[in-house]
């Protein structure tokens, strides 16, 4: 039999040994596909790794790495947005995250506590029955979704719900940094005035420049390919979409660790900032 299919003897009896042999990382295995179906697909090996170490195994990511492509699991990757940019609909204001370091002008995303800088921008949900528009109000320190409205048309009305219910939570945010990119809706005398009355620091992203504002992107990106794309023809209606939109922003908030975050969610790492 071995001459009939070329193949040598100490392949063969090695193959034997191998198929008998215990797989010594069955249980490190179980784990990791409990990890990724409990996130439903949402994680990579970043995150596996670190959700891993939480529950106390000792392991580093080349190991998941490898673990992963054996098992054939990959996390799902992002798409394109909304643009809501309608020209110059008033004078724009200065990029308050934007510095001079040796003579490099650098965006500066760093914080040093929670409410100190805030991204907002709007993004479109489209299915067969519609389109959904979600505007978040975005922590830069923690990540954390601080509120957010989603409507079917985006309309400044949104906006304004957004603001009040983050307001609601916040009594004093003076001197916060608040970041946009050149939205018709930012760009609005109404919007400008609510932060002012706030002693909020509006800034705006350069015409053009989408990785001024890449906290926000990044945040659309991860939520869209987590749970919408390659589900747009799950959901049957609008309200359908809109509930598993909530529920995704429970669960980001309250759940889904984040790698620079030390593990933590967003929630999470607020309280223990806190602390």
């Amino acid at each position: 039999m071995l001459k009939l299919l070329k193949i040598a003897k100490s392949s063969y009896f090695y193959e034997i040994k191998t198929y008998e042999r215990i797989d010594k990382d069955q249980e490190i295995k179980a784990e990791i596909l409990d990890i990724f179906n409990e996130n439903q697909k949402r994680y990579g090996c970043p995150r596996i790794t670190l959700e891993l170490q939480n529950r106390g195994y000792k392991i580093n990511h080349k190991k998941v790495q490898r673990l992963m492509k054996v098992m054939g699991l990959k996390a799902k990757q992002s798409r394109a947005k909304y643009k809501s940019y309608k020209g110059e609909l008033s004078p724009i204001c200065n990029n308050e995250l934007l510095e001079v370091v040796d003579n490099k002008v650098i965006r500066n995303f760093s914080t040093s506590r929670c409410n100190e800088k805030w991204t907002t921008d709007v993004s479109e949900f489209h299915i067969a029955s519609g389109k959904l528009y979600l505007s978040p109000i975005l922590d830069m320190h923690n990540r954390e979704i601080i509120s957010y409205s989603i409507s079917r048309n985006p309309s400044f009305n949104q906006t304004e719900e957004m603001l009040d219910k983050a307001f609601e939570q916040y009594d004093n945010l003076e001197g916060l940094i608040f970041h946009s990119d050149q939205g018709w809706q930012y760009q609005m005398y109404k919007y400008k005035e609510i932060l002012k009355e706030k002693g909020i620091i509006q800034s705006m992203s350069r015409k053009g420049n989408c990785l001024d504002n890449s906290l926000m992107e990044n945040f659309f990106g991860i939520m869209k390919n987590e749970m919408f794309y390659g589900h747009e023809y799950e959901f049957n209606s609008l309200d359908q979409l809109e509930q598993e939109m909530i529920k995704y922003i429970e669960y980001y908030n309250k759940d889904r660790i984040t790698v620079k975050l030390k593990g933590l969610s967003p929630i999470n790492y607020r309280q223990q900032s806190l602390i």
